[in-house]
């Protein structure tokens, strides 16, 4: 009996370690290789406001190499546009990296020429908290996809794209380039935004946080030594609940208490990690972002994803129905909420939405 017993132990054991070693191997196959970081100068760029600045930088990461065919066009590059004061870096999250860029997966970076750059007034780009503050010059959303195109054909070669993937901020950038740079992409997926002007609630809440910096008497016209702290509070809010889950916030905060909790500590964070004149331009950047007139301009295949429990773009306005009707080869998703779901934020969450873009790039294969 005590013999039985030692062996199966013994077996056990030896199926446990069998496991971890799987783990470990599974682990080991998924671990993505560094991306390679770099800066673009862009020198006397000028503005859509007549503005120019003498040296524009964009920073950037890529994975992979260029793929060119017979002819020197490029055929495997994949543009990543991040949302609202976030950066390249943003897709490195597990939720996002994790899903996509691994061997065998949709985007696996050893096929795809990944680029990831941090758009003008973001991440390590060209911004007003570099030193000329409220005298940085007044960009808008045409002048970060100019200054991706550039930074794309004369920084890093890339002539022709595979895909251009965008979240939020991203998501308006992919209808701006549909529109200005129709043959340059092979395929468009917006994620989590509206091919329409902003307006209503969504102008609302940017604009509440624009006028609390600029009506923040520690703001001082964008000359201050410290940043305002209330303008920051109420920016720190006002994406608290603009990117948030009501479902996931509620199973998660169920009490006063832990709501306020994790509010303070929300506000904490967000006000250590943003400046206040980078977060005024960055959402000013929206104020004339409108495609909707020359939706038909768009030519190639555009797979467009909204969440239903998204508080900037909620699905009862039955805009996106509307208006990709006007798209040639366009199709509009709607996630339903779920558990899985994460509000504004299921832009990141790519699990939930990675059939759309395995059939986009079926559908947009030459």
């Amino acid at each position: 009996m005590h013999v039985c017993i030692r062996a199966a132990k013994f077996a056990l054991a030896v199926f446990l370690l069998f496991l971890c070693a799987l783990a470990l191997s599974a682990q080991q196959q998924t671990r993505l290789p560094t991306p390679k970081g770099g800066d673009y100068v862009s020198h006397d760029f000028h503005f859509k406001s007549g503005e120019t600045l003498p040296e524009l930088r964009m920073h950037y990461a890529t994975f992979g190499a260029p793929v060119r065919d017979a002819n020197g066009r490029v055929t495997n590059a994949v543009l990543l546009l991040h949302g609202t004061t976030g950066s390249g870096g943003h897709f490195l999250a597990p939720q996002f990296a994790g899903v996509l860029f691994g061997p065998g997966q949709l985007l696996d970076v050893t096929r795809y020429y990944v680029i990831l750059p941090d758009n003008i007034g973001h991440g390590e780009s060209s911004k007003p908290s570099d030193g000329m503050h409220a005298h940085f010059p007044q960009y808008d959303y045409d002048d970060m996809v100019a200054a991706q195109h550039e930074l794309l054909e004369k920084g890093l070669g890339v002539n022709h794209l595979r895909l251009i993937l965008g979240t939020s901020m991203g998501c308006m950038h992919s209808w701006v380039w549909g529109e200005t740079y129709p043959d340059f992409m092979d395929a468009l997926m917006p994620l989590a935004c509206q091919p329409v002007e902003i307006a209503g609630r969504n102008r609302i809440w940017r604009k509440m946080v624009i006028d609390g910096i600029r009506e923040d008497p520690d703001w001082k016209n964008g000359e201050y030594t410290a940043q305002p702290w209330g303008a920051l509070k109420i920016g720190a809010e006002m994406f608290y609940i603009a990117a948030g889950s009501a479902l996931q916030m509620q199973k998660n905060l169920p009490t006063r208490d832990a709501t306020d909790a994790a509010e303070r500590d929300y506000v904490k964070r967000f006000s250590a990690d943003h400046d206040a004149n980078d977060l005024l331009y960055a959402l000013n950047a929206s104020r004339n972002y409108d495609p909707s007139p020359q939706l038909e301009k768009i030519t190639v295949p555009v797979m467009f994803v909204n969440s239903a429990d998204d508080f900037i773009n909620p699905p009862e306005l039955g805009i996106a129905e509307h208006e990709i009707k006007r798209v040639k080869k366009g199709r509009f998703v709607l996630i339903p909420i779920s558990e899985q779901t994460r509000g504004h934020g299921t832009h990141t969450w790519a699990a939930v939405w990675q059939q759309y873009l395995k059939e986009l790039l079926e559908a947009s294969q030459h």
